[in-house]
């Protein structure tokens, strides 16, 4: 379980990017993070994974705080947590065997990752992972050889590969055409399903997150505004989300800006 508490994000003298924010994710949900650019979504899975520091508030999975870990308790910590990037995050001139083993790098000693002697339990989950989700031909390619979809696919793997307790997705499709993204939403909530793993996915694309998700928070000025199942999202509450900004149901290019 996640459990985040009272959590604020400040970025120097300005007004918090998260303000005051609960957040509790249990089980094998699929949960998407909506709202306008701005609103604190990726900001929030930063904190999550320690990529940004919170300025206060708790942020508690399966019993550990993360808030307070630090040195090689924070690294032990952040192999439970799993992340899909938008733009993939991938070592272009490594092949994608290489690429997804690097999910394994807090697992085995520096030596075997500088000489790329990856255990075999570990090759065979690679290419376990990869067959699943269709990349298994590209094992010994280069990332920079494979399209869009193949190598948000590699970085679904590699994240998989730290054998997560949570899988936390950045704008996993915004890079991606309408029938390419739609194909990585459904491989997420399939993951999710055969896993028993929770996933939070930041995205602009409300349509995806209604299909493709068991539950959406919506987010404004860095507060949660909306916590329901899909079905709840309608006219209104989209309104109150996109109040002042075009909605949502279109995939939007770009990162979010703190």
């Amino acid at each position: 379980m996640l459990k985040i508490t009272d959590l604020v994000k400040r970025y120097g003298a300005g007004d918090p990017v998260l303000k005051n924010l609960d957040l509790t994710i249990e089980g094998e949900s699929v949960v998407s993070i909506i709202g306008s650019s701005g609103a604190g979504k990726s900001t929030l899975l930063r904190c999550i994974n320690r990529l940004v520091e919170p300025t206060s508030g708790s942020i508690i999975l399966n019993g550990t705080e993360l808030t307070t870990l630090r040195g090689k308790n924070l690294r032990a910590a952040r192999r439970k947590i799993g992340m899909v990037f938008q733009g993939f995050n991938l070592v272009d001139r490594l092949t994608v065997m290489e690429n997804v083993q690097s999910g394994r790098l807090g697992y085995i000693s520096t030596w075997a990752a500088v000489s790329r002697r990856y255990p075999k339990a570990d090759i065979q989950r690679a290419f376990e992972l990869m067959e699943r989700v269709g990349i298994a031909q590209y094992a010994n390619s280069r990332a920079d050889q494979l399209s869009g979809g193949e190598r948000q696919r590699v970085g679904v793997v590699r994240a998989l590969m730290q054998q997560p307790e949570i899988l936390l997705a950045d704008e996993p499709t915004a890079s991606l055409d309408p029938k390419t993204s739609e194909q990585i939403m459904g491989l997420l909530r399939d993951l999710a399903r055969e896993l028993k793993l929770p996933v939070v996915i930041n995205i602009h694309n409300v349509t995806e997150a209604k299909e493709y998700t068991d539950r959406i928070v919506g987010m404004r000025y860095g507060r949660i505004i909306f916590d329901d199942e899909p079905a709840k999202l309608d006219g209104a509450e989209m309104d109150k989300i996109y109040a002042g900004s075009p909605h949502a149901d279109r995939a939007t290019q770009g990162a979010e800006t703190p």
